[in-house]
């Protein structure tokens, strides 16, 4: 127990992996710099790791789902949460290799805001008690899936991958889901037959980032890859034999290119034909090169009114068979479904909330970013209840005491805090 030392979790992993055991092949974002992203902007640079150090990471994460199935054999009346507290406090008691500090945020950075939250979650050093709680909850939850990070590990070499993937589903048998984010530039100037490496390795999916279709869009927030590549990349993803699950934004385009980031991103989907389309509101997060960008107004915010038209061009545009998942915080409506088929389904939610008065629409975006938070987060924080407090009457929010002014002050400060 003294010898037991914490493994690499990967914070940033797409919500499908929430309970996914997860190693970190590589460290970073190779990009990073994407103008509305947040994450990996507290100083962390990207590497690839040795096979060694995953290795090392595999065999720690090992010995802790052994120690924790171990202790499960007696824990009569306990769950597993229990008993993976009560071995972190027992390695805790007995010192040795175990703790690790997490990654600390500068004063500074808290005080601009700069890490938005992010900051607190993200676990560039993961202490053991963060290790042995992310086995634990694959233990409960996942059992049979794995996500391989950080945010594009397809800049790795296919026989890296492979050895990697060979380590990890012989220390790990049950395991048999795999799945990564890439990058769609990467993907098309790959080689088929690398691909098929990938594939043969056990990888299952794919995740990408599109977040639009437009050039203009992608190249004002420096994406770093076109439209033409978007298509490239999935189209060669689904030949390789690999799921594709994509990641779109509307309101990306902000006023200006709102009508051609709708349109355009139909298109790229329609001609991607992914398996997936994963809708992931634009936020704009203190701190990014996007607020810069906004406070000094060469990006003006599209209104929330605009975005849902954007989304129902995508609905109605969107000419192949995929399903669309609306699966964020961040996101005002539920549009969720298979297309064509569910087709009018989703247009009628949609059509629902644009057939609102502005009064309507305006408490129901206050009430749906409410239940968001709670959701994500089992709760609010003290900053937002006391911004409803005035509202609150005895154990219901009276969204009809608030006045336009103060309903989008919360709706504000509650977008600001979501995590995409």
């Amino acid at each position: 127990m003294t010898m037991l030392e914490p493994f690499e979790i990967c914070s940033i992993r797409p919500p499908t992996e929430n309970f996914s055991l997860t190693f970190r092949l590589t460290r970073n974002c190779g990009w990073n710099r994407c103008l509305f992203c947040p994450v990996y902007k507290q100083g962390m640079k990207f590497s690839r790791r040795k096979m060694d150090e995953i290795m090392k990471d595999v065999d720690r994460a090992k010995a802790i789902d052994d120690l924790i199935m171990q202790a499960m054999v007696d824990a009569t009346g306990r769950d597993i949460f229990q008993v993976a507290g009560d071995l972190v406090r027992q390695i805790q008691r007995y010192g040795g290799k175990a703790d690790q500090p997490p990654l600390e945020t500068s004063p500074e950075e808290d005080a601009n805001g700069s890490g938005n939250g992010f900051s607190s979650w993200f676990k560039d050093k993961p202490t053991i008690e963060d290790s042995v709680q992310h086995v634990a909850a694959w233990r409960y939850y996942g059992r049979n899936t794995c996500f391989l990070g950080d945010s594009n590990s397809l800049v790795l070499k296919p026989d890296f991958f492979r050895e990697a993937l060979s380590y990890i589903r012989h220390v790990f048998p049950e395991l048999n889901r795999f799945t990564i984010y890439g990058r769609t530039k990467s993907a098309a100037q790959m080689t088929l037959d690398d691909l098929r490496i990938f594939r043969d390795a056990g990888l299952d999916r794919i995740h990408f980032g599109l977040e639009s279709g437009c050039d203009e869009v992608l190249a004002f927030m420096k994406k770093g890859v076109t439209g033409k590549e978007h298509i490239a990349g999935c189209r060669k993803t689904i030949e390789a034999g690999i799921s594709c699950g994509v990641y779109v934004m509307p309101g990306l385009g902000g006023a200006e290119w709102a009508e051609e980031h709708a349109h355009d991103t139909a298109r790229v989907i329609s001609a991607s034909s992914p398996d997936y389309v994963r809708l992931r509101t634009l936020e704009i997060f203190p701190g990014t090169l996007l607020a810069d960008a906004a406070r000094k107004g060469t990006f003006v915010e599209a209104p929330e009114d605009m975005v849902v038209w954007e989304i129902r061009t995508l609905v109605e545009e969107i000419d192949t068979d995929t399903e669309i998942v609306s699966d964020s915080a961040s996101n005002l409506l539920d549009v969720s479904g298979r297309l064509p088929g569910d087709r009018s389904k989703m247009l009628s939610v949609i059509d629902q909330y644009l057939g609102l008065s502005p009064r309507g629409k305006l408490e129901f975006s206050l009430s749906s970013r409410l239940q968001s938070f709670v959701g994500q987060y089992g709760g609010v924080t003290q900053e937002i209840l006391r911004t409803i407090m005035p509202f609150i009457d005895g154990d219901r929010i009276d969204l009809g005491r608030a006045s336009y002014t103060e309903a989008n002050k919360v709706i504000q400060l509650i977008r600001s805090k979501l995590m995409p």
